[in-house]
């Protein structure tokens, strides 16, 4: 009861809580979420002013599952995709299953895709040939993608090349300023979460200020990664507050000049740029 109390005292001192500024949430995993009811979280995300909400595949398990979450609410959403981990599972009747899904009214992206050079749970050249077939596959549904990039920025880059016509996210960014600055000017979206609280990470933080305001998405990838002051307790969407309120910290900026335009952003990525 008393972690209730501080999440809702802590949410009633963010000053711009109380002036009803619409969040989009466009990056988190409902699935996984075991802490609390959907019912419950779906009201914390109403107090919190969380309108829209996107749950994420990643492996050929939830394809259907985050679909059907979609069902629940009006204000949730979904992707369709195969993470770099799962790489290896991507396969003739995968893809089949994706572009069946994908005609969901529900579906707004591709994703999570991408690569992942640093865990390597799927071989290298799996992952490449992976996530290329489902940046093409985006182009052929006309939906934006959702990208996961960890030590493969040359490559994540080499492959961006091919595919000049693509729209998305790298989401969770956690990489260069060089490669901010290439996904910027490429007309790409950043993701950030929880990650520009933490102590060590001034690496984003530093990515964060040289963003322009209309490449910002905000997201919370619930339910990892729970920003300060709620660090050791299950992420969830309703947390996104707390992620804004670091973001305008950190740039030294109004909840007025920052917030209306990063939801305009997520807006224009996901619910104009899609078949939405």
């Amino acid at each position: 009861m008393s972690k209730e109390k501080s999440l809702e005292k802590t949410l009633e001192e963010l000053p711009f809580q109380n002036q009803g500024f619409p969040l989009f949430e466009t990056h988190c995993h409902l699935d996984y979420l075991k802490k609390e009811t959907l019912p419950e979280i779906l009201e914390k995300c109403k107090q919190s002013h969380v309108e829209k909400i996107i749950t994420i595949s990643v492996s050929k398990d939830n394809l259907d599952s985050v679909i059907d979450l979609t069902s629940k609410s009006e204000m949730i959403y979904c992707s369709q995709g195969l993470h770099p981990h799962e790489a290896k599972d991507f396969d003739k009747s995968i893809k089949e299953k994706i572009l069946k899904n994908a005609k969901s009214g529900k579906v707004v992206a591709i994703g999570e895709i991408g690569l992942d050079f640093y865990y390597n749970h799927s071989p290298r050249q799996t992952q490449v040939q992976v996530f290329e077939e489902q940046l093409q596959m985006a182009l052929d549904l006309h939906l934006p993608v959702i990208i996961h990039t960890r030590d493969a920025e040359f490559e994540t880059k080499e492959i961006l090349e091919n595919f000049p016509r693509i729209k998305g996210v790298v989401h969770s960014f956690t990489s260069s300023v060089d490669l901010a600055s290439y996904l910027i000017d490429r007309g790409l979206f950043i993701g950030f979460n929880g990650i520009i609280s933490f102590k060590n990470a001034q690496n984003v933080r530093d990515v964060l200020k040289i963003t322009p305001l209309e490449a910002i998405l905000l997201e919370t990838d619930s339910p990892f990664l729970t920003p300060v002051p709620h660090r050791g307790r299950e992420n969830s969407p309703y947390m996104l507050p707390f992620v804004a309120a670091s973001m305008i910290n950190i740039l030294n900026i109004p909840a007025s000049t920052l917030l209306p335009q990063v939801y305009k952003n997520s807006m224009d990525l996901f619910l104009t740029s899609s078949k939405n």
